[in-house]
């Protein structure tokens, strides 16, 4: 008698993915899989062409849409894109783009492999140490993803908020990136990957964050860190801002909908006085900013002239020699678990 969908448990994808389902293809007996008269009734979801899920089991992350579309995969196609890096682990890349689900990419030897819902095909020529295995599925490593997703992406401004997600994770360093592009000279979208990289911050911890510091740059403010301490004289360390124009010594903040609440916005003003008393110039850009951000450059441009007038060098970006610096891949890579978990936990997404 045929497993009822109710109690039909499909395999795990992978032993360290317990959480992940497999889908199964229609079976006769009704034991490993549905039977055809099974999956005409409500109790179970087609996954893709000839796989299929007890319907509670829901695609409602991204890892399993990845899983979902990966069965069209042969043994020499991997998973790429967005979808290979949050697979090895950069969690901000969620499939979502203006709030609708991104398809999950997948590099196919054979571009007349039909697309399973949810995923597109492409079949551009691949490296020879472009693909790896990790919990059991077949992803292209970060360099090729990152540079896949900079390649197609819709703006600049987008391909650079891709580069800081994936160095954000520590997944790829611009240094890595510089080299890995010289490899790709004739593939499509491979200028505006290198514009990416140039402009791509290795601290960034937030897309909102990417916007700011690209609109400071189009005004011509280009001596920028993003996330970087900054020290009174003494060593002390004052607070680390979203970004600092390190030529006019002018703060830039960006405050979401968390900044407008009662212990965050009393921790907000705090800090703001801390930076001002070293002689900052402090300015904050809002949601409404990012819509037209005209009144925002004004109040930049009119805190850099008020820095100007203040020259008394009471702050530092040097830090004092006990302290461990993060603020790039190569110094998060060399980190201990202990100290990830420690110095990293306030990094955004």
């Amino acid at each position: 008698m045929p497993v009822p969908a109710e109690t039909f448990e499909p395999p795990v994808f992978d032993v360290r993915r317990p959480e992940l389902v497999r889908p199964v293809r229609i079976d006769r007996a009704g034991k490993v899989g549905p039977t055809r008269g099974q999956v005409a009734g409500k109790g179970w979801r087609r996954t893709s062409h000839g796989y299929y899920l007890p319907a509670r089991f829901t695609a409602d992350t991204p890892e399993q849409r990845i899983v979902e579309a990966a069965v069209a995969l042969g043994p020499d196609d991997a998973v790429t894109g967005w979808a290979a890096l949050r697979w090895l682990g950069a969690g901000e890349f969620e499939g979502v783009h203006l709030g609708r689900e991104l398809p999950v990419p997948l590099l196919v030897d054979d571009h007349r492999v039909d697309a399973p819902p949810g995923a597109f095909i492409t079949a551009e020529r691949r490296q020879r140490d472009d693909r790896r295995v990790v919990d059991g599925l077949s992803v292209t490593h970060p360099l090729r993803s990152v540079c896949f997703e900079m390649r197609f992406a819709p703006t600049l401004v987008e391909a650079v908020k891709i580069f800081d997600l994936a160095a954000q994770s520590d997944m790829v360093s611009k240094e890595e990136a510089d080299a890995y592009v010289l490899r790709l000279s004739g593939w499509t979208g491979v200028g505006r990957c290198r514009e990416a990289i140039a402009l791509g911050d290795e601290n960034t911890w937030s897309r909102m964050e990417t916007e700011m510091r690209l609109l400071w740059r189009g005004i011509g403010l280009l001596n920028l860190v993003s996330n970087h301490p900054v020290f009174d004289e003494a060593g002390n360390h004052i607070g680390t801002p979203d970004l600092l124009d390190l030529d006019h010594g002018v703060v830039g903040e960006y405050d979401g909908s968390l900044h407008l609440e009662g212990r965050q916005r009393a921790k907000d003003i705090r800090r703001e006085g801390a930076f001002r008393r070293l002689g900052l110039e402090y300015v904050t850009m809002v949601a409404a900013d990012r819509r037209d951000p005209s009144d925002f450059l004004r109040r930049t441009r009119d805190a850099c002239r008020r820095a100007g007038r203040d020259r008394t060098g009471r702050w530092t970006v040097t830090p004092p020699a006990w302290w461990v610096p993060t603020t790039t891949v190569e110094e998060r890579r060399a980190l201990t678990s202990e100290q990830r978990s420690r110095m990293l936990h306030r990094r955004a997404g």
